[in-house]
């Protein structure tokens, strides 16, 4: 995969940048994809890309993050599960339980985003789901408004990775979003899954990109590193991006595949400086 060639490259933790990024698009990694490293480690790795924020982190990893100067730009740990989300009823009662209190302590925490899931169809009507995830949605919006707290739904593809997951489509979501009518809720637009599920990555970001809180990146097919041995042009998509204006993150989430994984980061991270 791309970045093979580039490890020679990679910088360790610690290290200095080469040279200072850009500073047009908010630049973040999630965590689970550098499972050899401890959350301190990573932060490390980060700073000496020359970028501070790390995603997908909960509360027990954020005294760490703080510790390094490092930011949760993706709060985790409220969820049940990808499979278990608000898009059945039976789970509401848990969820806007755990969802409450994790509003709180993001809030406190200094922190802005929390993800969220639909969870999966489970044979129902996508219209069901929808009106099911609103209703749930809405129990714990209010709370949400109140703290500063804005909930992000994850848009997952269904073909490759999380079979029967429901919020499949931007359209969905969307439609989803434009329900709830809260500044509060939207999408964390995954630019790998939606590729997968319905390509046009660049129009749908035009069109669509006030609904659009948050993006990750991923190589596709494989999940892989971004660079050139994949299909998806990211300084082009990067680019689209940046012109709507989004001040929020852009977290790489690939699996890295090459020898030295910081130099598949650095090279992403270098790829998506636009």
């Amino acid at each position: 995969m791309a970045g093979v060639g580039l490890a020679a490259g990679g910088v360790g933790p610690g290290l200095a940048a080469e040279k200072p990024l850009k500073g047009k698009l908010k630049h973040s990694v999630a965590r689970w994809t550098f499972p050899k490293q401890s959350v301190a480690e990573l932060c490390q790795t980060v700073k000496g890309i020359g970028f501070s924020a790390i995603d997908l982190v909960g509360p027990e990893d954020w005294p760490t993050l703080k510790a390094h100067g490092v930011f949760s730009s993706m709060c985790n740990g409220a969820e049940i599960g990808l499979t278990k989300g608000f898009a059945a009823t039976e789970f509401h009662d848990q969820l806007v339980e755990r969802y409450t209190r994790h509003i709180d302590l993001v809030a406190d925490a200094g922190y802005r985003n929390l993800i969220c899931f639909s969870g999966n169809r489970n044979a129902m009507d996508p219209a069901e789901g929808m009106a099911n995830a609103e209703a749930g949605l809405k129990r714990i919006l209010g709370h949400a408004e109140k703290r500063g707290v804005m909930l992000v739904m994850e848009l997952l593809n269904s073909r490759v990775d999380h079979p029967d997951y429901l919020c499949d489509h931007s359209a969905w979501g969307i439609e989803l979003c434009k329900r709830i009518g809260s500044g509060n809720f939207g999408l964390l637009y995954d630019i790998y899954h939606m590729q997968i599920m319905e390509g046009d990555i660049i129009a749908s970001i035009r069109k669509n990109h006030a609904f659009f809180k948050h993006y990750h990146t991923a190589g596709v097919p494989g999940r892989h590193e971004i660079g050139e041995e994949q299909e998806l042009n990211y300084p082009a998509i990067c680019r689209a991006i940046r012109d709507t204006g989004f001040d929020g993150y852009l977290a790489q989430e690939f699996m890295p595949q090459a020898p030295d994984p910081v130099a598949s980061l650095r090279e992403a991270i270098r790829l998506c400086d636009v």
